[in-house]
């Protein structure tokens, strides 16, 4: 059984990680500070679209057309100081341990009908777990929906895979690699040569819970949860945020989800800054997660313009 929590109220933020860790998904509704992150972030994608409504671009405009507008519009918010400063807030509305918590920078991601852009800058992804793609077992997940939501184009959920492993093709991916990818992803319309990790054999009458918060809400779940994009023929276009966060308390003292069936290589920890003042994490921490480290040639880090 999975414990889904509304609007649940936790003692502190440990609390909530811990319960976090052991498979439980938090979802909250009508955050002020979510709420603000959604409007800002709806007015950037609007004015990138513009003249064409985001939520029926895909009728306007092609994969070929459409993937250059969004290679300038993701990079542009996930590094726009204002996208962080929001961020933060909705961090400290929940309680969060801003001197403990480090951020990965945020992503808007874009969900568009099954037959339009869905390689590249767009990717649908299939059912996996973000621990395959060299996310630290300690790894919280926050995401949020830009426009409302509906049942054919949100995220669906595998919870009964939590604690048990997935057949899957992990070991392919390394997550310094996939840096180096990213300056390319705009080139991949109609196939993508990229190494992405999927649960293989996971069939369409699995059972799934599909959330749909309104928008002002958000759901929080381990990075180790099973989740996947859903799409269909007819869905209009979906457009939300995720970001990630990591304790580094519990990355230094070996907590957080249990590992049942990842084996990639190479790490995201690098790519987190503390919440207060941007500080990166101690190597030392990362260090425990990944004693090789990159290899020559390699980013460590993504580095926008890189």
């Amino acid at each position: 059984m999975t414990a889904i929590w509304l609007n649940r109220d936790v003692k502190d933020d440990d609390e909530r990680r811990a319960r976090l860790y052991a498979g439980e998904i938090f979802v909250y509704d009508h955050l002020r500070s979510v709420e603000e992150f959604a409007a800002f972030t709806r007015e950037m994608v609007q004015a990138a679209l513009t003249p064409h409504d985001p939520r029926h671009v895909h009728a306007a405009l092609s994969p070929a057309e459409l993937a250059p507008i969004l290679g300038r519009l993701k990079p542009t918010f996930t590094h726009h100081p204002e996208a962080r400063r929001l961020v933060a807030g909705i961090l400290q509305e929940l309680g969060t341990d801003l001197d403990d918590c480090y951020l990965d920078v945020p992503k808007l991601r874009t969900a568009y009908p099954s037959g339009h852009l869905t390689k590249g800058i767009a990717f649908a992804f299939p059912g996996h777990r973000d621990t395959w793609y060299g996310a630290p077992q300690a790894q919280i997940n926050w995401w949020l929906p830009i426009y409302p939501l509906a049942a054919d184009n949100a995220m669906a959920f595998y919870p009964r895979y939590f604690s048990e492993p997935v057949v899957n093709d992990s070991e392919r991916f390394n997550y310094y690699r996939r840096n180096l990818e990213r300056k390319d992803v705009t080139k991949f319309i109609d196939e993508d040569p990229r190494v992405q990790p999927a649960a293989l054999g996971l069939g369409p009458a699995e059972p799934e819970v599909r959330l749909l918060p309104k928008v002002g809400g958000l759901i929080v779940f381990s990075g180790a949860q099973l989740h996947a994009t859903v799409t269909s023929p007819t869905s209009l276009s979906r457009y939300s945020v995720d970001f990630r966060t990591v304790s580094r308390h519990d990355v230094e003292h070996g907590i957080g989800a249990p590992n049942v069936d990842a084996r990639s290589t190479g790490t995201a920890l690098r790519d987190f800054l503390r919440v207060l003042d941007k500080e990166s994490m101690p190597d030392a921490a990362v260090r425990l997660l990944d004693p090789v480290g990159p290899a020559e040639g390699e980013l460590a880090v993504f580095k926008p313009g890189a």
